[in-house]
């Protein structure tokens, strides 16, 4: 929806990293990496999100590798980028992609439900719900097909812009693990998470 809008999907993909975390900054490749888009593209575009105030420039030290391996002092100055907070279109850009990732979860939530197999439970946390220490982001119980898990996957990775961290397991795998009070079980229900399919009653 919103590459329509901005005209231009490696900018939405961008600002997508940019919103995940608001107090991050990021250097010209490593966004590159993240958004799996050449470097002159993504400069394209910061510097586009410059002119219009969305982002703001800053340089930070960075030790270079050979100084650090041999224990000279020195450092040499890289360019970062972080949203800029007092831009007058921050608030409404930042529920705009909201609703944007809800819509997006709702899709790649569809889609898992329809080809990835006989889904018995599907719980989402960590990058899903925020929850940076829960231990997957993406936990499926039931019969699965892994290649068509695994295509789903790969596509929603690069839409929703971060790297999926998922677990499967059979519903006799989950029934004994959760019997036995597995720390991997438990670390999924302990941190925030939402059950989209829950036909085990849990």
């Amino acid at each position: 929806m919103l590459e329509q809008l901005f005209g231009s999907k490696t900018r939405l993909k961008i600002l997508r990293v940019f919103f995940r975390d608001p107090q991050e900054s990021f250097f010209v490749r490593e966004l590159s990496r993240q958004v799996g888009v050449q470097i002159n593209a993504v400069r394209r575009e910061l510097e586009l999100l410059l002119r219009l105030d969305i982002i703001q420039e800053k340089e930070e030290k960075e030790k270079k590798a050979e100084e650090i391996t041999s224990g000279k002092a020195g450092a040499g100055l890289r360019k970062y980028y972080q949203l800029n907070p007092e831009s007058i279109i921050y608030s409404e850009l930042q529920a705009l992609l909201l609703k944007d990732t809800i819509i997006g979860q709702k899709e790649f939530i569809k889609e898992l439900e329809q080809k990835s197999g006989d889904v018995k439970l599907l719980v989402l946390t960590g990058e899903f719900t925020g929850t940076r220490k829960a231990p997957t982001d993406l936990l499926i119980v039931g019969k699965i097909k892994p290649r068509s898990l695994s295509k789903i996957i790969e596509q929603y990775e690069k839409d929703l812009g971060f790297d999926i961290r998922y677990t499967v397991m059979s519903d006799g795998e989950f029934a004994d693990r959760r019997y036995v009070m597995d720390k991997f079980i438990y670390g999924v229900f302990e941190a925030e998470h939402l059950k989209v399919v829950n036909k085990l009653g849990v």
